[in-house]
Protein backbone atom coordinates (compact mmCIF):
# COMPACT_ATOMS: atom_id res chain seq x y z
CA UNK A 1 0.00 0.00 0.00
CA UNK A 2 1.31 3.53 -0.80
CA UNK A 3 2.64 5.42 2.44
CA UNK A 4 0.71 8.37 3.98
CA UNK A 5 3.03 11.61 4.36
CA UNK A 6 1.47 13.93 6.32
CA UNK A 7 3.22 17.46 7.69
CA UNK A 8 2.37 20.32 8.95
CA UNK A 9 4.62 23.63 9.17
CA UNK A 10 4.54 27.05 9.54
CA UNK A 11 6.66 29.89 7.57
CA UNK A 12 9.13 31.91 9.48
CA UNK A 13 9.27 35.76 9.28
CA UNK A 14 12.80 34.68 7.80
CA UNK A 15 11.63 33.49 4.65
CA UNK A 16 9.62 36.18 3.11
CA UNK A 17 9.89 36.41 -0.31
CA UNK A 18 11.37 32.98 -0.87
CA UNK A 19 9.38 30.87 -3.58
CA UNK A 20 7.14 28.64 -2.00
CA UNK A 21 9.39 25.64 -3.43
CA UNK A 22 12.25 27.51 -1.50
CA UNK A 23 10.37 28.27 1.29
CA UNK A 24 8.81 24.24 1.50
CA UNK A 25 13.08 23.13 1.14
CA UNK A 26 13.75 25.16 3.96
CA UNK A 27 10.64 23.72 6.24
CA UNK A 28 10.74 20.15 4.58
CA UNK A 29 14.41 19.04 4.89
CA UNK A 30 13.86 15.27 4.58
CA UNK A 31 12.18 15.57 1.29
CA UNK A 32 14.05 16.87 -1.76
CA UNK A 33 13.12 20.24 -4.07
CA UNK A 34 12.10 18.06 -6.71
CA UNK A 35 9.68 15.78 -4.88
CA UNK A 36 8.30 18.96 -2.97
CA UNK A 37 7.52 20.21 -6.52
CA UNK A 38 6.48 17.68 -7.16
CA UNK A 39 3.38 18.08 -4.65
CA UNK A 40 3.20 21.32 -4.93
CA UNK A 41 2.11 20.80 -8.64
CA UNK A 42 -0.17 17.82 -7.75
CA UNK A 43 -2.57 20.02 -4.79
CA UNK A 44 -0.71 17.47 -2.25
CA UNK A 45 1.44 20.20 -0.62
CA UNK A 46 -0.69 23.68 0.02
CA UNK A 47 -0.40 27.09 1.27
CA UNK A 48 -3.06 28.00 3.72
CA UNK A 49 -5.64 25.13 2.72
CA UNK A 50 -5.28 25.95 -1.38
CA UNK A 51 -3.04 25.44 -4.48
CA UNK A 52 -0.35 27.56 -5.17
CA UNK A 53 2.75 27.09 -8.12
CA UNK A 54 5.99 26.38 -7.21
CA UNK A 55 7.09 30.24 -7.95
CA UNK A 56 4.82 31.70 -6.00
CA UNK A 57 6.15 33.93 -3.41
CA UNK A 58 5.45 33.43 0.62
CA UNK A 59 5.15 36.71 3.12
CA UNK A 60 5.75 34.33 6.66
CA UNK A 61 3.04 33.28 8.96
CA UNK A 62 1.15 30.88 6.03
CA UNK A 63 0.46 27.92 7.25
CA UNK A 64 2.39 24.72 4.47
CA UNK A 65 0.57 21.46 4.85
CA UNK A 66 1.97 18.11 3.11
CA UNK A 67 -1.01 15.29 2.41
CA UNK A 68 0.40 13.26 0.11
CA UNK A 69 0.93 9.37 -0.70
CA UNK A 70 4.33 8.12 -1.74
CA UNK A 71 3.53 6.39 -5.00
CA UNK A 72 5.51 3.53 -6.45
CA UNK A 73 8.25 5.37 -9.02
CA UNK A 74 8.25 2.97 -11.70
CA UNK A 75 7.61 -0.35 -13.49
CA UNK A 76 10.76 -2.23 -12.49
CA UNK A 77 10.20 -5.74 -11.62
CA UNK A 78 11.38 -7.13 -8.11
CA UNK A 79 13.97 -10.08 -9.07
CA UNK A 80 15.36 -12.39 -6.67
CA UNK A 81 19.09 -11.60 -7.00
CA UNK A 82 21.38 -12.13 -4.29
CA UNK A 83 23.40 -8.71 -2.78
CA UNK A 84 26.45 -8.70 -0.85
CA UNK A 85 25.24 -6.12 1.61
CA UNK A 86 27.83 -4.12 4.15
CA UNK A 87 25.40 -1.95 6.32
CA UNK A 88 22.01 -1.87 6.82
CA UNK A 89 19.56 0.18 8.97
CA UNK A 90 16.49 2.09 8.06
CA UNK A 91 17.63 4.42 6.52
CA UNK A 92 20.97 3.83 4.47
CA UNK A 93 21.58 -0.30 2.43
CA UNK A 94 25.43 -0.14 1.52
CA UNK A 95 26.28 -2.84 -1.18
CA UNK A 96 29.55 -4.06 -2.68
CA UNK A 97 28.66 -4.46 -6.27
CA UNK A 98 29.97 -6.99 -8.21
CA UNK A 99 31.52 -6.53 -11.57
CA UNK A 100 29.49 -7.27 -14.66
CA UNK A 101 25.88 -6.01 -12.77
CA UNK A 102 24.11 -3.47 -14.53
CA UNK A 103 22.69 -0.06 -11.85
CA UNK A 104 19.63 0.24 -13.96
CA UNK A 105 17.32 -1.19 -16.66
CA UNK A 106 17.95 0.35 -20.24
CA UNK A 107 17.74 -0.52 -23.49
CA UNK A 108 19.72 -3.71 -23.78
CA UNK A 109 19.40 -4.59 -20.18
CA UNK A 110 15.78 -4.79 -19.09
CA UNK A 111 16.31 -6.68 -16.10
CA UNK A 112 18.63 -8.72 -14.16
CA UNK A 113 19.75 -4.92 -12.53
CA UNK A 114 20.39 -3.63 -9.25
CA UNK A 115 17.03 -1.90 -9.40
CA UNK A 116 15.51 -5.28 -9.86
CA UNK A 117 17.13 -6.69 -6.93
CA UNK A 118 16.60 -4.09 -4.62
CA UNK A 119 13.13 -3.75 -4.71
CA UNK A 120 13.29 -7.65 -3.89
CA UNK A 121 15.15 -6.71 -1.08
CA UNK A 122 12.95 -4.16 0.31
CA UNK A 123 9.89 -3.55 -1.95
CA UNK A 124 9.22 -0.25 0.20
CA UNK A 125 11.99 1.16 -1.80
CA UNK A 126 9.79 1.55 -5.10
CA UNK A 127 8.80 4.79 -3.19
CA UNK A 128 11.80 6.55 -3.75
CA UNK A 129 13.29 7.67 -6.84
CA UNK A 130 15.12 5.33 -8.68
CA UNK A 131 14.44 2.23 -6.01
CA UNK A 132 17.09 4.66 -3.28
CA UNK A 133 20.00 4.21 -6.05
CA UNK A 134 21.67 8.36 -5.87
CA UNK A 135 24.73 7.60 -7.67
CA UNK A 136 25.95 4.72 -9.91
CA UNK A 137 29.43 2.67 -11.04
CA UNK A 138 29.94 1.80 -14.88
CA UNK A 139 28.72 -2.13 -15.28
CA UNK A 140 32.44 -3.41 -15.12
CA UNK A 141 33.15 -1.32 -12.46
CA UNK A 142 33.08 -3.17 -8.42
CA UNK A 143 33.07 -1.60 -5.19
CA UNK A 144 31.13 -0.27 -2.58
CA UNK A 145 27.59 2.12 -3.08
CA UNK A 146 24.58 3.79 -1.07
CA UNK A 147 21.14 3.26 -1.19
CA UNK A 148 18.84 5.23 0.06
CA UNK A 149 16.23 3.78 2.16
CA UNK A 150 14.18 6.28 3.18
CA UNK A 151 13.28 10.09 1.56
CA UNK A 152 15.16 11.97 4.26
CA UNK A 153 18.29 9.37 3.33
CA UNK A 154 17.64 10.52 -0.33
CA UNK A 155 17.89 13.80 0.31
CA UNK A 156 20.59 13.61 2.26
CA UNK A 157 22.58 11.90 -0.01
CA UNK A 158 22.00 13.67 -2.95
CA UNK A 159 22.66 17.02 -0.98
CA UNK A 160 26.10 15.18 -0.33
CA UNK A 161 27.02 14.31 -3.13
CA UNK A 162 26.06 17.87 -4.94
CA UNK A 163 28.28 19.85 -1.95
CA UNK A 164 31.00 17.32 -2.21
CA UNK A 165 30.99 16.30 1.02
CA UNK A 166 30.60 12.34 0.29
CA UNK A 167 33.71 11.41 -0.33
CA UNK A 168 34.54 8.17 -3.05
CA UNK A 169 38.34 6.87 -3.18
CA UNK A 170 38.95 3.69 -5.63
CA UNK A 171 41.63 1.30 -6.55
CA UNK A 172 42.98 0.43 -10.47
CA UNK A 173 45.27 -0.99 -12.24
CA UNK A 174 47.01 0.92 -15.18
CA UNK A 175 48.87 0.88 -17.69
CA UNK A 176 52.68 2.25 -17.42
CA UNK A 177 54.21 4.13 -14.58
CA UNK A 178 52.41 7.48 -13.53
CA UNK A 179 54.11 10.04 -10.86
CA UNK A 180 53.86 9.15 -6.98
CA UNK A 181 50.88 11.43 -6.76
CA UNK A 182 49.05 14.38 -9.05
CA UNK A 183 46.01 16.00 -9.40
CA UNK A 184 43.67 15.85 -12.87
CA UNK A 185 41.62 18.89 -13.04
CA UNK A 186 40.12 18.79 -16.65
CA UNK A 187 36.45 19.07 -17.91
CA UNK A 188 34.62 16.15 -19.01
CA UNK A 189 31.83 16.08 -21.91
CA UNK A 190 30.35 13.70 -24.77
CA UNK A 191 33.12 13.09 -26.99
CA UNK A 192 32.03 15.20 -30.19
CA UNK A 193 33.31 12.12 -32.44
CA UNK A 194 31.52 9.61 -30.68
CA UNK A 195 28.63 10.32 -28.38
CA UNK A 196 28.77 7.09 -26.62
CA UNK A 197 32.24 7.68 -25.22
CA UNK A 198 32.95 10.91 -22.81
CA UNK A 199 36.08 13.00 -23.69
CA UNK A 200 38.13 15.77 -21.64
CA UNK A 201 36.41 18.95 -24.11
CA UNK A 202 36.57 22.52 -23.48
CA UNK A 203 33.35 23.66 -22.25
CA UNK A 204 32.24 20.51 -20.14
CA UNK A 205 31.48 20.41 -17.04
CA UNK A 206 34.24 20.33 -13.99
CA UNK A 207 36.30 17.66 -13.21
CA UNK A 208 38.95 16.52 -10.71
CA UNK A 209 40.25 13.75 -9.62
CA UNK A 210 43.41 13.20 -7.64
CA UNK A 211 45.23 10.03 -7.59
CA UNK A 212 48.36 8.40 -5.69
CA UNK A 213 50.54 4.98 -6.67
CA UNK A 214 50.39 2.52 -4.02
CA UNK A 215 52.90 -0.05 -6.36
CA UNK A 216 55.03 -0.27 -8.86
CA UNK A 217 54.16 -3.39 -11.20
CA UNK A 218 55.59 -4.64 -14.19
CA UNK A 219 54.31 -2.33 -17.12
CA UNK A 220 51.86 -1.07 -14.79
CA UNK A 221 50.80 0.44 -11.44
CA UNK A 222 48.59 -0.14 -8.37
CA UNK A 223 46.76 3.42 -7.90
CA UNK A 224 44.48 4.85 -5.76
CA UNK A 225 42.05 7.51 -6.94
CA UNK A 226 39.48 10.15 -4.90
CA UNK A 227 36.91 11.95 -6.64
CA UNK A 228 36.25 15.77 -6.04
CA UNK A 229 33.21 15.79 -8.81
CA UNK A 230 31.24 12.77 -10.09
CA UNK A 231 31.19 12.78 -13.99
CA UNK A 232 30.34 9.93 -16.17
CA UNK A 233 33.71 7.48 -16.44
CA UNK A 234 35.53 10.47 -14.86
CA UNK A 235 38.75 8.12 -13.95
CA UNK A 236 38.69 6.35 -16.94
CA UNK A 237 38.94 9.33 -18.91
CA UNK A 238 41.12 11.52 -16.78
CA UNK A 239 43.63 8.35 -16.41
CA UNK A 240 43.56 8.31 -20.08
CA UNK A 241 44.16 11.87 -20.72
CA UNK A 242 47.63 11.76 -18.66
CA UNK A 243 48.46 8.50 -20.69
CA UNK A 244 47.77 5.73 -18.07
CA UNK A 245 44.59 4.03 -19.00
CA UNK A 246 42.94 1.65 -16.68
CA UNK A 247 43.97 -1.89 -17.35
CA UNK A 248 40.74 -3.99 -19.09
CA UNK A 249 39.34 -0.64 -20.42
CA UNK A 250 38.29 -2.07 -24.00
CA UNK A 251 36.64 1.75 -24.58
CA UNK A 252 39.05 4.15 -23.64
CA UNK A 253 42.14 1.63 -22.74
CA UNK A 254 44.14 2.61 -26.10
CA UNK A 255 44.76 -1.53 -27.33
CA UNK A 256 46.63 -4.12 -25.75
CA UNK A 257 50.21 -3.53 -24.46
CA UNK A 258 53.27 -4.66 -25.84
CA UNK A 259 56.18 -3.10 -24.04
CA UNK A 260 59.91 -4.56 -24.66
CA UNK A 261 61.55 -5.99 -21.30
CA UNK A 262 58.13 -7.95 -20.40
CA UNK A 263 57.97 -11.46 -20.17
CA UNK A 264 54.92 -13.01 -22.11
CA UNK A 265 53.12 -13.93 -19.02
CA UNK A 266 53.09 -10.10 -18.00
CA UNK A 267 51.88 -8.98 -21.67
CA UNK A 268 49.57 -11.51 -21.71
CA UNK A 269 48.20 -11.00 -18.46
CA UNK A 270 47.94 -7.10 -18.78
CA UNK A 271 45.81 -7.71 -22.51
CA UNK A 272 43.57 -10.64 -21.34
CA UNK A 273 41.98 -8.95 -18.38
CA UNK A 274 38.78 -8.88 -19.54
CA UNK A 275 37.24 -5.94 -17.24
CA UNK A 276 38.21 -2.04 -16.25
CA UNK A 277 40.65 -3.20 -13.44
CA UNK A 278 38.85 -0.57 -11.71
CA UNK A 279 37.19 -0.78 -8.24
CA UNK A 280 35.05 1.66 -6.01
CA UNK A 281 36.73 0.84 -2.61
CA UNK A 282 35.56 3.73 0.30
CA UNK A 283 33.09 5.71 0.24
CA UNK A 284 32.22 8.05 3.29
CA UNK A 285 29.38 10.46 4.11
CA UNK A 286 27.45 11.55 6.85
CA UNK A 287 24.49 9.41 8.27
CA UNK A 288 21.24 11.14 7.56
CA UNK A 289 19.85 10.36 10.80
CA UNK A 290 22.66 10.53 13.46
CA UNK A 291 24.81 13.19 11.86
CA UNK A 292 27.42 10.71 12.76
CA UNK A 293 30.39 10.31 9.77
CA UNK A 294 30.41 6.79 8.71
CA UNK A 295 33.25 4.93 6.15
CA UNK A 296 32.07 1.82 4.28
CA UNK A 297 34.88 -0.55 2.70
CA UNK A 298 34.38 -3.46 -0.35
CA UNK A 299 38.38 -4.92 -0.60
CA UNK A 300 39.44 -5.55 -3.61
CA UNK A 301 37.91 -8.73 -5.70
CA UNK A 302 39.36 -11.58 -6.79
CA UNK A 303 39.86 -10.94 -9.83
CA UNK A 304 42.17 -8.03 -9.47
CA UNK A 305 43.67 -9.37 -6.19
CA UNK A 306 44.75 -12.02 -8.90
CA UNK A 307 46.34 -9.46 -11.72
CA UNK A 308 47.85 -7.23 -8.75
CA UNK A 309 49.58 -10.90 -7.23
CA UNK A 310 50.40 -12.61 -10.67
CA UNK A 311 52.08 -8.95 -11.91
CA UNK A 312 53.99 -9.18 -8.34
CA UNK A 313 55.00 -12.62 -9.59
CA UNK A 314 53.72 -13.85 -6.31
CA UNK A 315 51.30 -17.28 -6.08
CA UNK A 316 47.86 -17.18 -6.84
CA UNK A 317 45.80 -17.77 -4.13
CA UNK A 318 42.07 -18.02 -3.61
Amino acid sequence: MPKQINHNKQVAENLSGLRLDQAAVELFRDYSRGRLQQWIKSGELTIDGRSAKPSSRVAGGENLRINALMIPEGEVEPQDIPLEVLFEDEHLLVLNKPPGFVVHPAAGNPDGTLQNALLNHDPDLNSIPRAGIVHRLDKDTSGVMVVARSLKAHASLVGQLQTRSMSRIYQAVVKGKPPSRGTIDAAIGRNPRDRKKMAVVEGGRTATSHYRTIRRLPGTSHVEVSLESGRTHQIRVHMTHIGFPIVGDRVYGRGAINKKGLSGTVVTTINEFDRQALHAHTLKLIHPESGAECAFHAELPKDIRILIEVLRGMPVTG
